[in-house]
């Protein structure tokens, strides 16, 4: 099968729904083989038809797994961070268990996926010069902008975009870039949640909307096609970078 991707093989976490979803199917239909993992399987069933996409559970935030699962994958070509997850709220409301759940999910569980997959990214480069591509879920919300009652997510966020540089520039010149993605508001099940876990789930909706110069929320498979480029080799000189598709949110 042809594609950018076509060979290559990827990991994508949360895959189940989401930008993770619309990424996994976009790799796959480039020709890579993406094994699609969610911490919830059931999330999975309908992607296990799927050409090219093999569905696995997988929870980031057991070590244990995500250590064997990647030992189990032949060497990657592409790596997606994807998993995450959004805290309302500021400092006042942020407890010590949603700090340290957000900081687990949203940066500790890449350090581990990544740390988990370099060795034989490494290796492979060694072996036959072929270079592997790790891409980051970031956000508008953290180091690029501060929005409000987004105080444990965008301190997560601008993490990732620490890690993100930091592995790039260790790596830059041995076989394996890295870098991040930096959306703006997604309609997604996670966003769905949050709204209607508002007062007045409608108004909340337009308060998302509005934020967003665009006057709209994106698409999952608008963001898609951002995560392709830097999973493929065209864009085989980037590293180190934060790509933002934020509709405008950072003019």
């Amino acid at each position: 099968m042809g594609g950018r991707l076509a060979g290559k093989t990827a990991l994508v976490t949360a895959a189940g729904q989401g930008m993770g979803r619309a990424c996994a199917l976009q790799m796959a239909a480039e020709g890579a083989t993406v094994y699609a993992t969610d911490v919830k399987p059931e999330l999975l069933v309908d992607l296990a038809g799927v050409a090219n996409v093999i569905t696995r559970k997988l929870d980031v935030l057991d070590d244990a797994a995500v250590r064997q699962t990647i030992d189990e994958l032949p060497a990657l070509d592409v790596l997606f961070n994807c998993a995450g997850y959004v805290h309302h709220g500021t400092i006042l409301d942020c407890s010590a268990r949603d700090w340290a759940f957000s900081m687990d999910l949203n940066v500790r569980a890449m350090y581990v996926t990544i740390q988990a997959a370099l060795p034989k990214m490494l290796d492979r480069h060694q072996k036959t010069g072929a270079w592997a591509s790790i891409v980051n879920m970031a956000s508008v919300a953290g180091s690029i902008r501060g929005l409000p009652n987004r105080f444990v997510y965008g301190t997560s966020k601008a993490a990732v975009i620490g890690l993100t540089k930091a592995v790039a520039a260790d790596f830059v010149n041995k076989g394996v870039r890295c870098n991040a993605i930096a959306p703006g508001t997604v309609d997604t099940p996670s966003l769905a949640d949050r709204i209607n876990a508002f007062p007045d789930p409608a108004e909340a909706r337009k308060m998302f909307v509005a934020r967003q110069p665009m006057g709209r929320i994106a698409k999952p498979e608008e963001i898609a096609p951002v995560v392709i480029y830097l999973a493929s080799d065209e864009s085989a000189f980037a590293t180190g970078q934060v790509f933002s598709v934020d509709g405008g949110m950072t003019i």
